[in-house]
């Protein structure tokens, strides 16, 4: 089993900047792809940045330039650092980790955590 435990998030004024964090734990052989992902009320849960093992990276393009992803595979941690917030950044972010366990692969999500960012 994987435990996805997720920092960071809160209250921001529009243009400030916050950092997420999710590290995950437990009996993982190897990570691929890491991810954030981010749920608006009423709305889908909607991809905002994912990063390959090697590093390679890709964003939604309403965040592109003001988010950047990013991880360190020896702390099975990925980071989203988001500046430059708009009021429609406002959601609740999850984490989202491909892990090899003694199952196989398998997908991961964190719990979650709110992101409010005020006009």
């Amino acid at each position: 089993q994987v435990q996805l435990v997720e920092s960071g998030g809160g209250l921001v004024q529009a243009g400030g900047s916050q950092r997420l964090s999710c590290a995950a734990s437990g009996t993982i052989f190897s990570i691929n792809v890491m991810g954030w992902y981010r749920q608006a009320p009423g709305k889908q849960r909607e991809l905002v940045a994912r990063i390959s093992k090697g590093g390679s990276t890709d964003y939604q393009d309403s965040v592109k330039g003001r988010f950047t992803i990013s991880r360190d595979n020896a702390k099975n941690t990925v980071y989203l650092q988001m500046n430059s917030l708009k009021p429609e950044d406002t959601a609740v972010y999850y984490c989202n980790v491909e892990s090899l366990v003694l199952a196989g692969w398998r997908e991961y999500w964190g719990q979650g955590t709110q992101v409010t960012v005020a006009s």
